[in-house]
């Protein structure tokens, strides 16, 4: 019998669709063929930019062997934790739970209830370094299936039981407070390697949200060490094999192979973290000036533009960390590497050496097979060269992409380029945000069934199955704010309303804390609920940003007293692991802030008001709302009782509808913005 998959809308779901494995996408048919069968259900977890994931694949779901056993003895679904991140996280959180560590590719064992009852994660095709085959597992769990099914039973409902009682509230923890700040502060920099300007730890991951926090606490409070520990942080990002010194943007993360040597990159390179850092390299440039992070910012939206754009106007969700190699081979990173020779060969012998002894390239070679990962460790990046070696990169096989839609991650693509374009006089910048904003519309909202809801996901131009989570919610919102206030079109605030509308009838528990999936979405074993940021901001601290942001916009008490009770678990979680809550705590910045709001009243093409926009735009106070258009425009409460100043344009500044005396001077403007509370 063929797997399911052929009709799916992921790309990791379809890759897997010729494997002799008789896959199930998840769905209760699966459920209700291992209730019949009398045979467990074996879950496989993952995403299509997954090294291991692949290697998994390649080694026993392909082996026609394996997969006799597999479809003999268990019903197997296939799962893309991009598309269904509420079935991903309630069944990491067992395998965690268990194990003590957790990853993908995730393989767990359950009963036809969805009960699991054994995990794992990547299991090799034979035993290795202590570690169990694949084949010893399956047969391990079908013999205990057959010969001690009431033991495993018990454990699974055990299992069950303890997932279900786990509940995250709020509490009485109240806002976050100066003090909560500066704890926060205070145990970054204990966490901060002061000789790399990285945090301390042989993985590292982009701490976006928490360079966010950092730029605000500094606009906010003066905190010349919050500024120095973001700029140092940026700057060794930058220049480091993270960053892609070729053709811009970020990869996933970065290894210490050992001390002394330089970083390895993991070669994925995903829409999350580069709308993240994208953005937060625009805000750097917007608070101190930097070349370097101007340099970056445009680079990277310039990647987002031309590698992850879709047809459609949306933005995929990465590009794979493989790639085929011109020897007829496959291999991690194969793409992006680059020996003194191949320098040499695209060069010439005299930029060759050049660019070698610039971007780090030796002879023993930084990664694998004398190949080195191009890194910045001293001097200045040459546009030339860089060009060059693009143009000669793009003659290789390509990694592959995921070309997937994901609302979420396309809300913080739009609100990055909408905010670079709008910084650097980059129009085409805004108007792909616009297109990507423009199909979120189309394709992944549905108004048909009262209210909104999000589709997660779609794929050239169709919506997927999986309803939107919190976080599709939120950052969709977010960018949407964005938007409106870069365009000044009041139809981006509207729609962000009808979502954060959604996030408080639909996702909020009756003592104000947040989960990540709606009370009427499919039930599983538990409701999933997390407010910790990891790579992307989490749900729940997303919410409350884009919950603020909009209760600025329009004076709404009931979203932020929404916002200000979401926070309150990042009062409570920020002193001992702010790196956890990193956008928690910038959005306690803006609420500390005010945030503020700035009013821009004038005629559209009016000189003066385009340039007060700017200015405002360009304010580094926490979490500043921003509307323009003309006076007593219907479309931005904001906006409304603001007259022109001696029938010109003018700007209001205020907190809470509140406003100071109107300015109609861009430098006084910018005075009132940087003042601080």
């Amino acid at each position: 019998m063929p797997n399911r998959l052929a009709q799916a809308t992921s790309p990791y779901l379809l890759q897997h669709e010729d494997n002799p494995v008789e896959w199930w996408p998840w769905e209760a048919g699966a459920f209700e063929e291992a209730r019949r069968r009398g045979v467990p259900v074996f879950l496989s977890v993952g995403y299509s930019a997954c090294h291991w994931c692949h290697v998994m694949a390649h080694e026993s779901f392909e082996d026609g062997d394996t997969a006799a056993y597999m479809n003999e003895h268990f019903v197997c679904v296939k799962v893309d934790r991009e598309e269904r991140p509420d079935v991903d996280a309630v069944y990491m959180e067992a395998v965690q739970a268990a194990t003590g560590q957790g990853g993908w590719p995730m393989s767990v064992f359950m009963t036809a209830d969805g009960e699991p009852f054994y995990f794992g994660t990547y299991f090799p095709p034979e035993p290795r370094h202590g570690m169990a085959s694949f084949r010893q597992v399956l047969e391990g769990v079908h013999s205990a299936w057959t010969s001690r099914r009431d033991e495993v039973g018990e454990v699974a409902g055990k299992i069950t039981r303890d997932l279900a009682g786990r509940k995250l509230s709020t509490g009485d923890a109240g806002t976050p407070t100066e003090e909560t700040q500066a704890l926060a502060l205070l145990q970054l920099t204990r966490d901060i390697d002061p000789a790399s300007g990285w945090f301390k730890g042989d993985t590292k991951f982009p701490p976006s949200m928490v360079i966010e926090f950092l730029l605000r606490h500094h606009a906010r409070a003066g905190s010349v060490a919050a500024l120095e520990m973001a700029e140092g942080l940026c700057g060794a990002m930058a220049r480091s094999s993270l960053y892609d010194q070729v053709g811009g943007g970020f990869h996933r993360y970065v290894l210490t192979p050992r001390v002394g040597e330089p970083l390895v990159p993991h070669f994925e390179k995903m829409l999350y973290d580069n709308a993240l850092l994208c953005r937060v390299y625009a805000h750097l440039w917007r608070a101190t000036g930097s070349a370097l992070a101007r340099r970056v910012a445009l680079e990277t939206a310039d990647f987002l533009v031309r590698e992850l754009r879709t047809a459609e106007g949306g933005f995929a969700s990465a590009l794979d960390a493989d790639s085929d190699t011109p020897g007829g081979g496959h291999a991690e990173g194969a793409f992006y590497v680059w020996t003194p020779a191949g320098l040499r060969e695209v060069l010439g012998e005299e930029d060759g050496a050049r660019a070698a002894e610039l971007y780090g390239v030796t002879e023993e070679g930084t990664f694998e097979e004398g190949a080195s990962v191009l890194r910045l460790p001293g001097g200045e990046p040459d546009a030339e060269l860089a060009a060059r070696l693009l143009a000669a990169r793009e003659e290789r096989p390509r990694p592959g992409r995921d070309d997937k839609v994901v609302a979420a991650w396309n809300g913080l693509a739009i609100a990055a380029l909408a905010e670079t374009g709008a910084y650097f006089d980059r129009p085409d910048l805004v108007e792909r945000a616009t297109e990507a904003a423009d199909l979120l519309v189309r394709v992944h909202m549905d108004f048909s069934s009262g209210g909104v809801r999000l589709h997660r996901t779609s794929r050239d131009g169709r919506a997927g199955s999986g309803a939107g989570v919190l976080e599709d919610y939120a950052d969709v919102a977010e960018g949407f704010l964005a938007l409106a206030a870069v365009q000044g079109e009041g139809t981006w605030l509207e729609f962000a309303g009808f979502l954060l509308d959604m996030v408080m009838d639909r996702f909020t528990g009756e003592e104000g804390e947040l989960y990540d999936t709606a009370h009427d979405a499919e039930e599983l074993i538990r409701r999933p609920q997390d407010p910790t940021d990891n790579a992307a901001p989490s749900g729940w601290t997303a919410a409350a940003g884009a919950l603020l942001g909009y209760a600025a916009h329009t004076g709404s008490a009931a979203h932020r007293t929404a916002a200000e009770g979401a926070l309150g678990v990042v009062k409570a979680l920020a002193p001992r692991a702010p790196r956890f809550v990193g956008w928690g705590l910038a959005v306690a910045e803006a609420l500390l802030d005010g945030p503020r709001e700035v009013a821009v009243v004038g005629a559209e093409g009016d000189p003066l008001r385009a340039e007060l926009h700017r200015t405002a735009l360009l304010s580094t106070a926490p979490g500043a709302v921003v509307a323009v258009g003309g006076p007593d425009d219907g479309e931005f409460p904001l906006l409304r009782e603001r007259p022109l100043v001696g029938s010109g344009p003018a700007a209001y500044v205020c907190r809470g509808f509140v406003c100071e005396t109107p300015t109609t001077a861009a430098p006084e403007l910018a005075q009132k913005l940087t003042n601080r509370s």
